[in-house]
């Protein structure tokens, strides 16, 4: 690719998570979209129509080596994110792969030695980070503003029941597993809160088995599982998810404390995202709305977004990631959520599988910047 010309995309899983990122890059000045691939061949051939991308493809390796694509998007099933991003990454293509980074610790390593051998950028798609509540508390967290932070929360509670009937595979790589198999979206704002820290070991236990599957066998996953970590600071960080009782969704809230700070999100019901700061009110503990402190602390184009940014998907997240991908690829510039970030974001929540299994014992995270090959 030379510089200057735009980089040439082709999604992986076009029909379903992948097909959220069309309009960004269709969108975006230094993007092409050339290329779209899905097992679903008739679907696949409607969307295409209806975006006008010429090539489509069956196969994922096939399509990396039509020569055709710069770069993938990696929107399947959470099985296949790292056998295709390793395919993408050993014939030099970009990656941007969705959530989590791999599904075992064995997995994680493989990637993170291709990611070493491969001259070609890899990021992790996690659109949570870039949610406009949780970007303001990062700008105001890398400002100090907070004093020491020491304590975070994170809670993905989405009920499933049905759709792990739809998309299968949930069946078995979500809700088939004990412990906490969807980290990603509740841990990666932390971590960029907490910036620089890494979680260091976990202790995983949970709420016990309420429901079955329409088939009439209990889900392996417990019903809620509370997966606590222990920060490389000395912090400590609390992750609730529940993928199966019965009740509405709440799949963002946070909190976050701090000496001189603190911030919490919306419960619903009228709730908004608050924070209390030393700074601004020295005399008086007392909630202010976040949205507040926009105008001080967001950069300009997160307070005045481009229409492509407000009808993306996630808050905006879709738009906001592929942006610093494409400016990675670009610039040369490290991702803000590259190999090592990503596997600072999954393997907690793998390892929270074997914190379970022994009966909520404290485990240690490896990290990954210490595997050699």
């Amino acid at each position: 690719m030379a510089t200057g010309d735009a980089i040439r995309f082709g999604i992986i899983g076009a029909v379903g998570r992948g097909s959220g990122f069309v309009r960004t890059l269709r969108a975006h000045p230094r993007a092409e979209l050339v290329a779209m691939c899905d097992i679903q061949e008739e679907r696949l051939a409607q969307r295409a129509a209806e975006t006008g991308v010429e090539l489509t493809f069956t196969d994922a390796e096939a399509m990396m080596d039509s020569g055709r694509v710069d770069a993938v998007i990696v929107g399947t099933p959470m099985p296949l994110h790292v056998p295709q991003s390793i395919m993408a990454l050993e014939r030099g293509i970009h990656v941007l792969s969705e959530v989590p980074a791999a599904v075992s610790i064995e997995e994680a390593r493989d990637l993170v030695m291709a990611c070493k051998a491969s001259s070609a950028t890899y990021m992790m798609a996690e659109n949570y980070c870039y949610m406009r509540p949780n970007v303001i508390v990062r700008q105001i967290a890398r400002q100090g503003l907070f004093g020491e932070v020491y304590f975070g929360e994170g809670e993905y509670l989405h009920e499933l029941k049905g759709l792990n009937e739809v998309t299968v595979w949930r069946r078995r790589w979500q809700t088939g597993i004990n412990g906490n198999t969807y980290p990603t979206h509740s841990l990666g704002p932390l971590l960029q809160w907490f910036e620089g820290q890494r979680v260091t070991s976990v202790m995983c236990t949970g709420t016990g088995h309420h429901y079955r599957d329409p088939r009439g066998d209990w889900y392996e996953q417990e019903d809620g599982t509370i997966t606590l970590g222990r920060l490389s600071g000395g912090g400590l960080v609390r992750l609730r998810l529940d993928m199966l009782s019965n009740r509405p969704h709440n799949m963002t809230y946070y909190s976050l404390q701090g000496t001189d700070g603190c911030y919490e999100a919306a419960r619903g019901l009228g709730d908004q995202p608050k924070i209390w700061l030393r700074e601004s009110s020295p005399e008086k503990v007392s909630w202010q709305p976040l949205e507040e402190l926009a105008e001080r602390f967001l950069p300009e184009e997160w307070l005045r977004p481009p229409d492509d940014a407000l009808q993306a998907g996630h808050g905006g997240g879709d738009w906001w990631e592929l942006q610093d991908f494409i400016a990675a690829i670009s610039e040369g510039a490290p991702p803000p959520i590259g190999i090592h970030q990503a596997m600072d974001m999954t393997l907690p929540g793998l390892v929270s599988q074997i914190s379970i299994a022994q009966g909520g014992t404290w485990v240690a995270v490896p990290d990954s910047r210490t595997w050699q090959g």
